[in-house]
């Protein structure tokens, strides 16, 4: 029997404002999305396709993600991701996660190494680095507040920032993965959408979906999960399903966007919010970035 068609969808945040040149990003999306593509052509899984991709994300230093990240009001980098194997139904999640590089290989730890969903604060740290995960020595070298000229929104309103990934693989598994340093100057203890599955990550097998926006209204909707359910509870297509959700999201004042496919390996990455930056290789071998 042939392979069935590959997917795959990134994103590096739905805070893209067009007075601020994103060729780099754009560009470094474009990379990203064919090495993914390259790995799953090798065999390698959604999951672990996802779990890699975002890696290159958050160290990149270009997004508001793992070292672009921006501190909290106390000047303090909290840091939040969570991943879904849609295959299996684990999942795996860090919340103000503190002093480590990469919270989405945090995240699988979580979900590989533990029987819980979703770890926070002092006690994900301590887990984090029983695991041997790389730490940051150097606060003040190591992140690049990427966000830190992406004023997305006047002061003190929810400015935001986020990374994630979804793919299908040669086997149709699903997964979804996302990663974010949370709104900026974010109250200190504050938690979004992004490490909470179903809020702001969701995998089964009908539907792979990563969030980006203000998460405060993601997790009233439970945006990601409400798409996966739509399908399958409701019949609705891909798009009606993240256009619906985008709609009650924008509804109740909110923004951000998002990036799904389903089993066929269709795509979709709408938005309600003046851009996202993203990057698509679409069942058909097609590859696409862009931020508006």
């Amino acid at each position: 029997m042939p392979k069935s068609p590959i997917a795959l969808a990134l994103h590096g945040g739905a805070g893209a404002r067009r007075s601020r040149d994103y060729t780099n990003e754009i560009r470094h999306m474009a990379g990203l999305v064919e090495a993914a593509r390259d790995r799953l052509a090798r065999g390698d899984t959604a999951l672990d396709v996802c779990i890699a991709t975002v890696v290159e994300l958050e160290v990149s230093g270009l997004y508001v993600a793992g070292r672009g990240a921006s501190p909290n009001a106390a000047g303090v980098y909290e840091l939040d991701a969570s991943l879904m194997d849609g295959a299996s139904g684990r999942a795996g999640g860090v919340a103000a996660l503190e002093g480590f590089e990469s919270p989405i290989l945090a995240a699988r730890a979580v979900m590989t190494e533990t029987p819980h969903v979703l770890l926070a604060g002092a006690g994900a740290a301590r887990f984090a680095r029983s695991q041997g995960l790389a730490e940051i020595a150097d606060p003040a070298a190591w992140f690049t507040r990427a966000g830190k000229g992406e004023a997305n929104h006047p002061p003190g309103t929810l400015a935001h920032g986020t990374v994630g990934c979804v793919v299908r693989d040669a086997d149709g598994r699903l997964a979804a993965a996302t990663s974010t340093g949370g709104v900026f100057n974010k109250l200190p203890g504050r938690v979004g959408d992004t490490p909470i599955i179903g809020a702001g990550t969701f995998a089964d097998a009908h539907a792979a979906i990563s969030c980006t926006g203000q998460g405060e209204y993601f997790m009233r909707n439970l945006a990601a999960a409400q798409v996966a359910m739509r399908m399958r509870l409701a019949g609705e297509t891909l798009d009606q399903a993240t256009a619906a959700v985008l709609a009650e999201i924008a509804g109740l004042g909110g923004d951000g966007g998002l990036i799904a496919l389903d089993a066929d390996g269709n795509v979709a990455t709408p938005f309600v919010s003046e851009g996202m930056k993203r990057a698509v290789l679409d069942r058909d071998g097609q590859i696409t970035s862009a931020a508006f």
